[in-house]
């Protein structure tokens, strides 16, 4: 068996040249199992978008290239999609690292490097799982497509492949989870979520008194206006909640006030001229983004009619059976390489899962090694355990056996 993990810090070195040079090895270590490697370059902003939207600000900017690799199998199988994202967190902060960002060091069963966890050792899983499998001297009668495409920062890689054309009978997501169990978890549930900004402009008094104190009751406060809006909206949240419910979820409907912007601090004396907010909403699989969206309008509108309500990005969520072939066949695959059982933790959020989904009906899963320290958190040393890793690949494997078909 080919030792998986150099390929992995073959990527993580190539990350310092850039998502580019990642793709190229990407490439080149599918063609060398034996596959048709397409390359796409798309236009995020290009791509339809099918229960979900972001602003421009939101979105990627540019021309984006995935990698496209597929073994062609012998027929009378039913075809997967491996995908994983090559594109990593902006490079910063080097000076906070303990070791090398793009060496790909091993320590204490640990392997560090830039992107490591989000998402190079998905892309390496991916590829290496099947070069196991052939290696195990697997010949899949359905298809296995390998797709190394961009998601970070609504990128919308997957989605363009999907709406140009891609098709298989299910997919797996090589991401791991941030949840701290690896490959005990599978994603299989993921939530949705609607992103907001709401701005409320103030009333100065009609003075020229740098205290406005004295003069507050003629004033039109943002501060209050904010008030009363998040007060109303964490009701409308409390009423999801309580009519909302699904059986893998303690709370099916939630609010999140992220950011309040008022005023200048050390100022204590004088009204804003403008106020915002900014937070989020979940969304259970299948429910209506756009009646959602209608309901928090009118709380809005309700509450401070002058108030200016952006939607900032929207995301559905998507689920898939815990007794659908797919799951079945995943879940058995882990069980065979790890010996543990896996669950679904159903409180991850925009999973990439939902875009097989949702933009084509696709039933998707994710799984992925045990990582930690991801640089979108704003941490460093980013990591990867070695052994996990392995077993991820042997998973991989045992998935293209088990749903392909093998010999």
């Amino acid at each position: 068996m080919t030792d998986p993990v150099a390929f992995l810090q073959t990527l993580i070195a190539a990350q310092r040249e850039g998502e580019t040079a990642v793709q190229h090895l990407v490439a080149e270590a599918a063609r060398s199992l034996g596959c048709t490697v397409e390359t796409v370059r798309y236009n995020p902003a290009d791509v339809p978008m099918v229960g979900e939207f972001a602003t421009h600000h939101a979105m990627a900017e540019g021309e984006r290239e995935s990698v496209v690799a597929t073994l062609k199998g012998r027929g009378g199988g039913r075809s997967v999609i491996f995908f994983a994202h090559p594109d990593g967190e902006p490079v910063k902060g080097l000076d906070r690292w303990v070791h090398d960002p793009f060496a790909g060091t091993v320590a204490n069963g640990r392997l560090h490097g830039w992107g490591a966890a989000d998402d190079l050792c998905g892309v390496a899983m991916m590829i290496e799982g099947l070069r196991l499998a052939l290696e195990q001297g697997a010949r899949p009668a359905g298809d296995v497509i390998l797709a190394s495409t961009p998601s970070k920062r609504h990128a919308r890689g997957v989605s363009a492949l999907l709406h140009g054309g891609l098709k298989a009978d299910a997919a797996v997501y090589c991401h791991p989870a941030e949840s701290g169990v690896g490959l005990r978890e599978i994603k299989a549930f993921c939530l949705g979520q609607l992103e907001f900004r709401l701005t409320v402009p103030g009333r100065l008094p009609d003075t020229s008194e740098i205290s406005h104190i004295a003069f507050a009751h003629q004033a039109d406060n943002p501060v209050d206006a904010l008030m009363t809006i998040v007060g109303r909206l964490r009701a409308l949240a409390e009423q999801r909640a309580a009519t909302l419910k699904h059986p893998l979820l303690e709370r099916s409907a939630n609010l999140l006030v992220s950011h309040v912007g008022v005023g200048q601090a050390g100022v204590h004396n004088r009204v804003a001229p403008e106020g915002v907010a900014e937070g989020a909403l979940s969304l259970l699989p299948g429910e209506d983004m756009v009646a959602v969206q209608e309901a928090v309008e009118e709380v809005v509108r309700g509450a401070a009619p002058q108030a200016r309500l952006e939607w900032v990005a929207g995301i559905s969520g998507a689920e898939v059976p815990l007794d659908s072939p797919l799951y079945r066949t995943v879940s058995g695959a882990i069980v065979a390489i790890t010996g543990h059982s896996p669950h679904v933790n159903p409180l991850h959020t925009a999973s990439d899962i939902r875009n097989p989904i949702v933009q084509s009906g696709i039933p998707t899963v994710g799984l992925g090694p045990l990582a930690g320290d991801l640089a979108q958190n704003g941490l460093h040393d980013e990591w990867v355990d070695v052994e996990d890793y392995r077993r991820a690949v042997e998973v991989a494997a045992a998935i293209i056996d088990g749903w392909c078909g093998g010999n």
